[in-house]
């Protein structure tokens, strides 16, 4: 299964204390609208910052896209992961796929501590 780009998506705060606080481990702006949310990168680690978007800290996953946010021309759409993870009963808690086969969607699933689990396609 082809998972795409992986990043932490961290609910915080106060963006931009938090955005000085990654900067300072060397992590630099690459996308965001700088008000409500931040993407940093740090070599290949890829960090999302979100400032009352999300009750919790999330992993993320975006299908089709590397980790420098390049789209990737051979990926696994999210709707295919969706079914590949229900078939062996991973079942998603929420998310919207829509009736469409391909562009943008997404589902959550949950770990069995309790880790929420996004999978965000862009394209």
């Amino acid at each position: 299964m082809k998972l795409g780009a992986f990043s932490i998506s961290l609910a915080v705060d106060d963006l931009s204390v938090s955005r000085e606080f990654y900067g300072k481990l060397g992590f630099e702006p690459v996308a965001g609208d700088g008000e409500t949310y931040q993407i940093l990168r740090n070599g290949t680690t890829v960090l999302g910052l979100f400032q009352g978007m999300f009750e919790e800290n999330l992993l993320t996953f975006n299908p089709g896209w590397d980790q420098h946010q390049a789209e990737l021309h051979d990926f696994d759409d999210v709707r295919d992961i969706r079914t590949a993870l229900e078939q062996v009963g991973v079942m998603a808690v929420d998310g919207d796929t829509g009736a469409s086969e391909q562009g943008p969607a997404h589902f959550v699933i949950v770990d069995p501590d309790g880790n929420t689990i996004l999978f965000d396609q862009h394209r």
